[in-house]
């Protein structure tokens, strides 16, 4: 298996068990969007993983850092 293959398959079991783990938090928002971002997960991928814009993501991301959340 090509390590490209490896990699993809690895970053969609990651974004498998993000989606997985949201299912059952009972935050905000706002609190799944830093969660996700503090395991590492782009704004793009969250995105995905919350069915929102990636835009939405980043904004959100950014009043975050302003509330002192990130």
């Amino acid at each position: 298996m090509a390590s490209k293959e490896v990699t993809e398959r690895l970053d969609l079991i990651i974004k498998l068990l993000a989606m997985n783990l949201m299912k059952d938090f009972e935050g905000t928002q706002k609190e799944q969007i830093v969660k996700l971002n503090k395991i590492g997960l782009q704004p793009k991928e969250i995105a995905y993983i919350l069915n929102k814009t990636s835009n939405y993501i980043r904004v959100t991301l950014s009043e975050a850092r302003k509330e002192g959340l990130l």
